[in-house]
Order: structure tokens, then sequence, then C-alpha cells
């Protein structure tokens, strides 16, 4: 049964579909595409560096020989939906030679460039169309090469086209990420082409407005989202080096927040180059990038303990990121998973316990499961997840699976003493439903190098209709495996085949589980070390747990 803040967002949602399906009617016109056609552009102002689209595509990774290419099936052939997707962003320009005469990428663009004179749902999607304009324009100086001047006016008017579609487009796109992304084409379209100044003109003034609303004080996303803060800090950087090379001035509000994105990006790196995973991370190794921010000398000014509300325990060989945020505003909440208080740790640059990660690019399946709390290194009480998340395929359609039930997290507090770092907060998800509030206080030995956990359940009612049972899990890296002792209080978890650690809880029933790994796009197995219980009526309960060297 609806309540009325659903209903709303149900009508909402309803209208936004009955609007999209009239302007994808709309898009299809003659009148629409001849309102997409403006002044063709005489040349390029300047040929931005096309080292600045290498943070979006790894060069060790993918190669793309023009030679072996068959022009003619170039666009008929694909072998999956992401191919053809890949394809459409051209951003593979960035991996072919730049000796190359362009005359075989004139060809392949002109061919795009004649099937899609209009528009057309697949290909001219806001994101697909932003990293075409991006790739064509940082590599302009290979697609131009010895062009006559009949292409070189196709090609500059199927840009304005589809820049003026982006424009037309821009206020509908509710996503700040995205919108982020699609401005950087527009800003880049009004900074290379002297006719179009007022793209970039109004692309910095929106830009403005987007960073001021979406990035806190310290410069992370408000929807606390990880992969999010990379992404952002890619366009927001490649916007700046552009302006550079234009001689165009840069804000200070974009000087300020590239700064602060560098700061939480170094805030955040693990010991082995790959994000943390909370709140809507997938795996990636982030080694290339800084080596990219490096050779455009961007360093770290104040690297800290604290971002995105995400605390950052640093022992002498071993590293703590311990998660104390409440869930952002429903808005933004479309990829948060349900984790308070989760942690990821790392030992000897090794990572043993680990989020499953969000499970997005495998399916809506893995994306469900990888949201809930047994998802991540917490407790569970009841095996449910500590918030609601929405259901409806419509409201979903239009907004995303936002969440629909909301608590915080309090009490955070810091001790860095001479032997031991300590961190603890708490949080009331579970207070409502069952009448506890979740206390978690995690320690960092820092001359033995171990890490000592206790969790805290703190009775707050007077009624309790049922026993209520309770779950911790600590999910295991992939490759870490672990093996009940015959005293069953205690697991060995082997790191390698030099390498183990001592897992060990006095309290309730210790074992050990198989799990599934949701972060690498697919599916991997690993193991998960579970301490489960049963809670009796009104009683306080502690949990004790340690993480220690097998010496």
């Amino acid at each position: 049964m609806f309540n009325f803040k659903t209903a709303c967002f149900y009508f909402l949602a309803v209208k936004i579909h009955i609007y999209r399906f009239f302007k994808n009617i709309y898009f299809l016109t003659n009148y629409y595409n001849k309102s997409l056609k403006t002044k063709t552009p005489e040349q390029l102002y300047f040929y931005p560096n096309p080292f600045l689209l290498s943070s979006f595509v790894n060069h060790k990774i993918f190669t793309f020989n023009l030679s072996k290419v068959n022009i003619d099936t170039f666009w008929n052939d694909f072998g999956s939906q992401k191919e053809e997707e890949d394809l459409n962003s051209f951003f593979w320009l960035n991996l072919i030679s730049r000796k190359n005469d362009g005359s075989t990428i004139q060809r392949i663009i002109s061919i795009w460039i004649k099937n899609n004179i209009h528009y057309k749902k697949k290909s001219w999607n806001n994101l697909n169309i932003s990293k075409r304009i991006l790739s064509w324009i940082l590599n302009a100086d290979i697609i131009l090469n010895n062009a006559d001047k009949a292409f070189q006016k196709k090609f500059f008017n199927s840009m304005i086209s589809q820049v003026n579609h982006l424009k037309k487009n821009l206020n509908y796109e509710s996503d700040p990420t995205k919108k982020i992304e699609i401005l950087s084409a527009i800003i880049l379209s009004g900074l290379v082409f002297k006719e179009y100044n007022s793209n970039f003109e109004m692309g910095i003034k929106v830009l403005k407005n987007i960073v001021e609303k979406f990035f806190d004080n310290e410069g992370c996303p408000i929807n606390r989202n990880n992969y999010d803060l990379v992404q952002c800090s890619k366009f927001l950087i490649l916007i700046k080096e552009c302006c550079k090379d234009a001689q165009e001035y840069i804000p200070d509000y974009l000087d300020d927040i590239v700064d602060k994105l560098i700061d939480c990006l170094y805030t955040l790196k693990t010991p082995i180059n790959k994000n943390p995973l909370f709140n809507g991370s997938s795996e990636f190794k982030i080694d290339s990038y800084l080596e990219y921010l490096s050779g455009l000398e961007y360093k770290p000014k104040n690297v800290k303990d604290k971002i995105n509300q995400i605390y950052v325990a640093r022992g002498k060989k071993n590293i703590l990121f311990f998660d104390v945020g409440s869930p952002p505003r429903k808005k933004y909440s479309k990829s948060y998973q349900s984790g308070p208080l989760s942690f990821e740790y790392y030992i000897d640059n090794n990572k043993i316990i680990t989020n499953c990660g969000f499970g997005n690019k495998i399916s809506k399946k893995a994306e469900l499961i990888s949201r809930l709390t047994s998802a991540q290194s917490t407790l569970c009480l009841n095996d449910s997840s500590v918030v609601k998340f929405e259901r409806n395929k419509l409201i979903n359609d239009a907004f995303g699976t936002a969440i629909t039930t909301s608590f915080k997290v309090f009490d955070f507090n810091i001790d860095d003493a001479d032997n031991f770092i300590t961190v603890s907060a708490k949080h009331n998800a579970y207070e409502n439903n069952f009448n506890y509030i979740h206390e978690r206080i995690i320690k960092i030995d820092k001359k033995k190098n171990n890490l000592l956990g206790k969790d805290n359940l703190i009775y707050t009612g007077e009624h309790k209709k049922i026993p209520d049972t309770y779950s911790i899990r600590f999910h295991l890296y992939p490759g870490v495996t672990a093996v009940q002792t015959f005293g069953k209080n205690s697991i060995l978890i082997k790191v390698d085949k030099n390498k183990s650690l001592i897992f060990t809880c006095d309290e309730g029933n210790l074992i050990v589980e198989k799990s599934i790994f949701l972060a690498k796009n697919q599916i991997v197995n690993n193991f998960c070390i579970t301490i489960s219980g049963v809670l009796n009526n009104s009683e306080n309960k502690s949990i004790i747990w340690k993480i220690k060297k097998n010496n």
C-alpha cells in the first residue's frame, strides 16, 4: 500500500515516462533535426592535448589496429551491445597511432555521420554523445590530417548538431555525475570553436552550480559514491587542462574542487592501488590514473584521515577503512549499499577483509544482492538490511533504486594513542524494529599489527515480540582462504603460502561460509567468516573478535 510520499513519486514517475515517450517521438521529426543545425565553424581555435583523454582509456590493456579494420562492415559487425557502444563513443581513436594519415578514420567517420545524420536513440544517447564529442575534439589532429574541406564541413556540422542536442536536453538530466560529463563536451566545444564561445560561458556557469550542490566541503560527492568521485575528477581535470591549453580563464571554483578531489583520491588510496568498496563501487585499478595525474603535475596537498565519511586508520603495516557515514538523501541514494560501520582491512599490502562490491555491471539481481547488509563486513539482525529499497519498477526506471528508509550514524570517536588507534561509532538503523543500537569499536595495534574489534548491541526498548538473531560477517578478499581450527573458536586465514593470520572469537557460533564477490564485474567465489548467535530479551550484548598474525 502506497503512503503519500510514495504516491507522489509514483505519479511523478508516470509523468516522466510519458514525457520521455513523447520526447523520443519529437526527436525523430524533421523539425527537431533542423533545429539542431546552426552555423558551421570555420576551424578549430586550437588542438587540445590527446593525452588528456588517456585517463578514460587504458593503453596498457587495449590496442586498436586500423590496418585490420574492414571499413565496409565497421558499423554493421558488432560482437556485443557493449562493443557497439564502445565503437560509437570513438574512445578507440586514442588507441591508434598518431602517425595515421587520417584517410581511413575520415572514411569511418563519414559513414557514421551518413548513418546518424538524424537522431537515433542508441547512438544519440547523451553520454554516448558527450564521449564522442570529447574524443573527436581531442583527436582532431589525426581526424583532420590531410582532410579536404568537404569532410571538415561535414565533420564540424555533425559535431555542432550533437552539441546542440546536449544543450537542449541538459536540464532533463538529473544525475549530477552524468551532467558533469555532458557539460565537459559542451564546454570543450566552446573552447575550440570561437563561433560557439557562448557554450563555454554557459557550461562554466552551470558547472559551478552543480559543484556547489553536489560536493561537500571536502570535495566528496554527497551521494558517497567513490566511483563517482573518481569519474568527476577525470572530467573536471579535463575541463581545467583544456581551459589552460586554450589560454582561457580558469574559474576559482574549478581550481578549488580539483585540488580537493586530488586530496580525496590520495586519502582513499589503498595498498593494492584499488579503490575501497563502499557505496556503489566496483573494483578498478587506480595506479594508472595516479600516474596520469602525476604526468600533469597534480599532487595531493592535504591527505586526511576521514573523507567521504570513511575513516582511514593507518598503522605501520596495516590499514583500515571504516564506514562511519549515514545514508545520503533519497535523491542521491540509487547506488547506496546498506553497510553502516562496515570495514575493509589490509595488512602487509594484502587485502584481507572486504565488502562484496557493487554488482550493477553484472545483473539486476547481482546489484540487489550487493546492496544488502549481509554483503558488507558488518552486523545484521535477523538477516535483514538496515534500509529498505524502492521496489516499484516504474519508480526505479525513473529515479533509480533509491532507499525508502534512513537512519543515523553517530558518536564517532577517534583516539590515536602511542600503542593503539581506536575508532568507534554507533548507528540506530535497527532501533525501530528490534530495539537495538549497534556500536562498533575497532583498534589497530601499532606494535603487533593486530586488529581488535568489539561489536556492542545496546538494548533501548522495553517490549520485544520475538528473540533476535545476530550475525557478523567478515568477507575475505578473493584468493584469501580460511579453515576452522579444531577448537571451533578460531579460524586460520591463509593469505599465501608463507603468510597466515588467526581470527578468534569466544562468543557465538564461529564458522567459515562460502560467499560471492561482485566487484570484478563478474561473480567470483570467496570465503566469509561469520559470527552468529541468539539475543535474549532485554539484554545488551558484546561480541569481541581479533585478527592477529600467526607466529
